[in-house]
């Protein structure tokens, strides 16, 4: 290797030095190039390779161009000229005997029977082959064992001549035939290249795809009109570059997609990425959370522990008091801190929480539309939106920013950890700031589904019952008279024999938990709210555990105006099973 890395600096310099443009590999295995300058350069640098140990009788395949087809000049050393990945292959040790190109001319001008086995990609079997040659239908190279393993048994005694562009890959597919149990394998010398230079276009059809800015050549080795597609890297011929699907560095016909299929593969790509990470249950291995607070100017002057229970009231005074002796409660740089110290205004403070430990959630987050502005799901339950109590990292926010980093949806309204549905996030703050206000104005219409405890008298109900802006406890809400207004419509759907009912419900104002309390306070508590059970208050769980019976509430369909163009659209989550 250490001689490859002095072979490879002194190679470069030539090329540089002499105006050389194109690509050299080097291996244990040998060197392949393409270059591209002068004749008398060229010259120079096979001068050069030839006085290499084991080169002396490199013989190059000359192929003249009025342009650079090249725009660097590289040197690279590589474990394998071509990449195969096939153990006990080495052309340095060992080749199949080579068929020259005039020799199978004269096979084939005479009808000789034998298969001719293209090992060339697809793509580039595509612009040209010798009639009646068998491609080996593979993508890449390495794909090659898996295409010899399908070939029929009977080939093994017959004659079979394989070729590619230059006859490099040749070196390695011939002797694996071999090595395979088939008996009479030829590797065409020099390759389609050096047949065309030779014997021109006899038993070839098309033209032959090269690794360079010109992408194909003829039989005469001139430059064809072939290019090839930007995206896909799929040669195109003249015909099929003024197909109107064929728009330089963006799509060609093979590659093309209508809006709607480029909205299904975008979808379909971000759906996978965040089933990825939401399957990793990234809450479930234990780490350290870090939840800083800052202290608002209530707290001005306040020993830090006072503060933070001002802040924090949800957990009991003794808890941080048992933070601070564990030296868990620090300053920005992480020292801890004494609860007696005073704070002001505008300062912040971080919490340790180690080795923390999340409970599992249900991952089946599905991508109703994606496009430039919005990313609309239907979230599963239970889930957690956002961090908050026992969850962090196993929310929908945490899994959506770490799969699609550095993207970070921002959400435009809330479910509740136990409601499945639709959801909507915006790509982009911009976004986020042209589709929020709807919500505020109350020009979303959103409808939701719920299964109830009780028969209802009527088939439409409303509930203006007012609900407290303050969270009590867990987070819960309640009816208060001083609340906040909060309007409700319902519509029964159905009337169960087992006492239930299934309704539609459309929240008019964007209350916290507005639904699950108005229908609690109608007398039709919904089935399987653990947070609003239907004796009154609030109860002790807030999100479900997995495998519980779920909490009957669904948002089934929203309505928005996309914020570009105006135009209404409509999304709809499946019904559960509760539901249907």
């Amino acid at each position: 290797m250490t001689g490859l890395k002095e072979l490879r600096i002194r190679l470069l310099r030539l090329c540089k030095e002499q105006g050389l443009k194109g690509t050299i590999l080097l291996s244990s295995e040998g060197v392949n190039l393409f270059i591209s300058g002068s004749g008398e350069a060229v010259e120079t640098l096979v001068t050069e390779l030839r006085s290499i140990p084991g080169l002396a009788d490199l013989k190059p395949k000359v192929s003249l161009s009025e342009q650079q087809p090249f725009r660097r000049m590289l040197v690279r050393i590589k474990k394998e000229i071509i990449a195969f990945g096939v153990d006990g292959i080495d052309p340095a040790r060992y080749t199949s005997p080579r068929l020259s190109p005039q020799e199978l001319k004269r096979w084939l001008d005479e009808g000789r029977e034998v298969l001719l086995y293209d090992t060339r990609n697809d793509y580039e079997v595509k612009m040209g082959t010798f009639k009646g040659a068998v491609p080996a239908q593979v993508d890449h190279f390495r794909e090659f064992p898996n295409a010899v393993a399908k070939l029929p048994e009977e080939w093994k005694k017959k004659p079979i001549v394989t070729f590619c562009t230059g006859g490099i890959r040749c070196e390695k597919a011939a002797p694996f035939m071999e090595q395979q149990g088939f008996e009479q394998v030829w590797q065409l010398d020099g390759g389609i290249l050096k047949y065309f230079e030779e014997c021109g276009s006899a038993h070839y059809e098309g033209e032959c795809f090269v690794f360079d800015q010109r992408v194909g050549v003829d039989p005469a080795l001139e430059e064809t009109p072939s290019a090839q597609c930007f995206v896909c890297q799929t040669p195109l011929t003249a015909d099929e570059q003024s197909d109107a699907r064929y728009v330089p560095h963006v799509s060609c016909p093979y590659c093309f997609q209508t809006n709607e299929q480029q909205h299904e593969t975008r979808r379909a790509t971000t759906e996978a990425a965040i089933r990825r990470m939401a399957d990793s249950q990234p809450g479930c291995v234990p780490y350290d959370h870090v939840r800083p607070f800052h202290i608002p100017a209530a707290c001005d002057r306040m020993t830090v522990l006072d503060a933070i229970c001002h802040i924090l009231p949800h957990t009991d005074r003794t808890e941080w008091q048992r933070a601070f002796e564990e030296g868990r409660i620090t300053n920005k740089d992480g020292t801890p801190i004494g609860t007696t110290q005073l704070v002001r205004a505008g300062e912040h403070f971080r919490h340790l929480k180690p080795a923390q430990l999340e409970p599992a959630v249900n991952p089946d987050v599905k991508v109703l539309f994606e496009d430039e502005v919005l990313l609309v799901l239907h979230k599963p339950a239970p889930l957690p939106m956002h961090e908050g109590g026992r969850f962090c990292r196993n929310s929908l926010q945490y899994i959506l920013n770490t799969a699609l980093h550095p993207r970070m949806p921002r959400s435009i309204h809330r479910l509740d950890a136990n409601t499945t549905g639709v959801v909507v996030f915006a790509k982009t703050r911009h976004f986020a700031r042209l589709v929020q206000p709807q919500f505020e104005r109350g020009e979303i219409e959103k409808v939701y589904l719920a299964r109830v405890r009780g028969h209802p008298h009527l088939d439409a109900l409303a509930c203006d019952a007012p609900v407290s802006a303050e969270a009590g406890k867990l987070g819960g809400r309640e009816i208060t008279e001083d609340g906040q207004m909060a309007v409700t419509q319902f519509r029964v759907l159905r009337r169960e024999a087992d006492g239930t009912s299934l309704v539609e419900a459309w929240p008019l104002t964007g209350r916290t938990n507005q639904i699950r309390l108005h229908l609690r306070h109608l007398g039709y508590p919904i089935i399987g709210d653990a947070a609003y059970p239907a004796e009154g208050g609030t109860g002790e769980v807030q999100t479900l555990p997995v495998g519980a019976s779920p909490l009957c509430l669904h948002a089934w369909r929203l309505k928005l105006k996309h914020p570009l163009d105006g135009q209404m659209m409509t999304f709809e989550a499946a019904k559960p099973a509760w539901a249907v």
